[in-house]
């Protein structure tokens, strides 16, 4: 074969460095940032941004109606995660111009143009403690107006928690509301009473509200709910505020530590064990249609098989391998040969299951093709008529097969053992469902400290 015509080969371990040290992800973070904080000096701005502790940091926009616990979980946001705490309190109180010119409206009862609000906003995350720990914005933007003039300023969160409950609840919470003075912090005579007795003792009443204004200040907010949502639509979680505190906290911070989907190249490799009809074939050949990756099957010897996922289509395409490795001794030669499957999946199905489903599985003599009479029905009458059963799917042999599975099963779950399981037992579309749910985005950071934002 002339060297021209054989298949490029790139070495698989150039692209797990890359992955396993976030390269593309750490490409896309400069250039982002580089766009939108736009220094006067580029080169120096990106030396000083690898020098940072940390890379990654929170931006997170907390939103919901009044009364909703915005004040609280934003404050235990930032305390777990160093982040800055901005509300429109806060960003008044700087010390420049605009922040002056704007409190002035406020005080003299005027509403503050959306552009000059939104400046002042722009403004305050610009400043190195905000660009450096990242930032929780409280209540900030109010509506659809300001969310777009802060996205044509470049300031876009990772992260939108809406905060919901039923109106009576909140306008309930509204007339219970207590603040700490010396704190801040805001807790209610019902729901959220302090533990300190002294800090109890001088808690104040915040804004007096009557029943009616509270409604009144709920039906502003409805109004410009939608728009707003509309707005961030594609990183919105909604969760619900009329629960316990501390579930509500859980739930806002699972989502704030869901890394954002990434723009950067990721090549899925992926490993799909199970059982004998635990429908591996089937889930691999869509997962390769959906996703244009190289179907890699089973049947390739060790040497064949990383000679083909050295190919130029596995590497920048990336691979779905079903069915292999079968054993220990495959699992740790694949490893030594570099090719580190990105995601793992184990197929879980029950034996009686797999039982039935190989008594509808049959082949096309012809074509060599299989088909199921379930969920994968042959093309015409024609097909189906000479349809027939496998040697190899009798019921003694697929429960031997069963059984071999079963013993080397741990020693396989031992290389694997941040593997996801899914129950192989559902419809066809349901597991893929399930898979590309783990497969499309990114793991989710593992947050013990906040030193590791």
């Amino acid at each position: 074969m002339d060297a021209t015509t054989k298949p490029l080969r790139i070495p698989p371990e150039m692209s797990i460095y890359a992955e396993t040290h976030e390269i593309f992800d750490l490409v896309q973070l400069m250039v982002t940032n580089l766009l939108v904080d736009k220094p006067e000096d580029p080169l120096q701005y990106l030396i000083d941004y690898l020098k940072r502790d940390s890379l990654e940091v929170p931006r997170v926009m907390l939103l919901g109606p009044p009364a909703s616990g915005k004040r609280t979980i934003g404050r235990q946001l930032c305390e777990q995660t160093r982040a800055v705490h901005v509300t429109a309190s806060s960003v008044l109180k700087d010390d420049t111009e605009l922040a002056r010119r704007t409190q002035q409206h406020g005080d003299q009862k005027q509403e503050v143009p959306s552009e000059q609000w939104i400046r002042l906003i722009q403004q305050r995350l610009l400043k190195t403690d905000c660009v450096q720990q990242g930032w929780v914005l409280e209540g900030i933007p109010r509506n659809r107006q300001e969310a777009l003039l802060l996205q044509e300023l470049g300031i876009a969160p990772d992260h939108v928690v809406v905060l919901e409950a039923p109106d009576a609840v909140l306008i309930h919470r509204s007339l219970g509301k207590r603040v700490d003075p010396v704190t801040g912090d805001v807790y209610h005579t019902t729901f959220r009473w302090p533990r300190d007795d002294e800090v109890g003792r001088r808690l104040v009443r915040g804004e007096v509200l009557s029943e009616e204004q509270a409604a009144a200040r709920l039906l502003r907010y409805h109004r410009e709910a939608h728009g707003l949502r509309r707005a961030y639509e594609n990183r919105l979680a909604v969760v619900n505020a009329d629960q316990h505190h501390d579930d509500v906290y859980a739930q806002v911070l699972t989502h704030v530590l869901r890394r954002p989907r990434s723009a950067a190249p990721h090549t899925p490799r992926v490993l799909l064990l199970g059982p004998p009809a635990s429908g591996k074939s089937l889930l691999a050949e869509r997962i390769a249609q959906k996703y244009d990756i190289v179907n890699v099957p089973d049947s390739t010897v060790l040497q064949i098989l990383t000679q083909r996922l050295s190919r130029l289509d596995c590497t920048t395409r990336g691979w779905v391998l079903h069915g292999f490795p079968r054993n220990v001794e495959q699992a740790k030669k694949l490893q030594e040969s570099k090719f580190i499957p990105s995601r793992v999946f184990f197929l879980e199905v029950m034996d009686a299951v797999a039982l039935e489903r190989v008594a509808l599985r049959a082949v096309d003599p012809v074509t060599g093709e299989r088909y199921h009479s379930l969920y994968k029905p042959a093309p015409s009458p024609e097909v189906q008529a000479r349809l027939r059963q496998s040697p190899l799917d009798s019921e003694a042999l697929v429960q031997a097969r069963l059984n071999e599975f079963w013993d080397r099963m741990p020693a396989l779950q031992a290389v694997y053992p941040d593997a996801v399981y899914i129950s192989g037992e559902q419809d066809p579309h349901t597991v893929l469902e399930s898979l590309e749910s783990r497969l499309v985005g990114q793991l989710p950071r593992r947050l013990s400290s906040p030193e590791q934002w």
